[in-house]
């Protein structure tokens, strides 16, 4: 029988220390108790505090400023996602719900995009541009770089930050069965972007849709 691990008093703290946060709907820059306060307030020692309060400002969630003090900082997403690409149960995500994902998330931001696309040419000029770099790409890892910078720039068009959070992590998972991507699959790869911009260009929000499932769903074949 497992054993269920217990709880750090340090992983206790930083939650209460996150509700805290939450409670006192503190924002960027607001000052937190000193560790002795949050110390007493929490029935722990300074040095779990301190644990605790060092864990969040690996993430951002909280920043500590000689002759300041702790204040509530701006979360660091690409350490979080970082730090949450390790997470063991995530790393055995089976590809095929990593792919659904992708899909449900991408084409679910396209009506967004679409919107923000006619009101702000600039962001159909950023997509196209990474489209030309794709062309002149002459090896995978610059390709795959190329790609994930296409697919967040997209996200990003959505103005719908967190998304954008979620698809950095789906991304950090894709490394795993990307490489599989071959040299003659590139100009299909580019074709596909190219044409997603016109559709989505034109208003084709259903077009849009159905050519970028079509584009991450075709890594199905590659790792059937």
């Amino acid at each position: 029988m497992e054993m269920l691990r217990r709880p750090k008093v340090r992983d206790l703290a930083a939650e209460q220390i996150k509700q805290y946060i939450l409670q006192q709907k503190l924002v960027p820059g607001d000052r937190l108790p000193t560790e002795t306060q949050l110390a007493e307030t929490f029935g722990i020692s300074r040095l779990s505090v301190r644990e605790a309060t060092k864990a969040l400002e690996f993430l951002g969630i909280v920043e500590s400023k000689t002759g300041v003090g702790l204040t509530v900082g701006q979360i660091d997403m690409e350490r979080v996602t970082e730090h949450l690409g390790f997470h063991p149960s995530l790393l055995q995500v089976e590809p095929l719900q990593l792919i659904d994902s992708r899909v449900v998330l991408e084409t679910g931001v396209l009506s967004h995009v679409a919107r923000n696309m006619e009101a702000d040419s600039a962001i159909e000029q950023r997509l196209r541009v990474l489209v030309e770099r794709f062309r002149a790409a002459r090896d995978l890892n610059t390709w795959i770089e190329l790609d994930i910078q296409f697919h967040r720039t997209l996200l990003e068009a959505s103005g719908l930050q967190p998304l954008v959070a979620f698809g950095d992590l789906l991304h950090v998972f894709f490394q795993r069965f990307r490489e599989s991507v071959k040299k003659a699959e590139w100009q299909v790869g580019i074709e596909s972007h190219r044409c997603l911009i016109d559709l989505l260009a034109a208003g084709d929000v259903s077009g849009a849709t159905a050519k970028l499932r079509k584009h991450i769903e075709s890594h199905k074949e590659r790792i059937g």
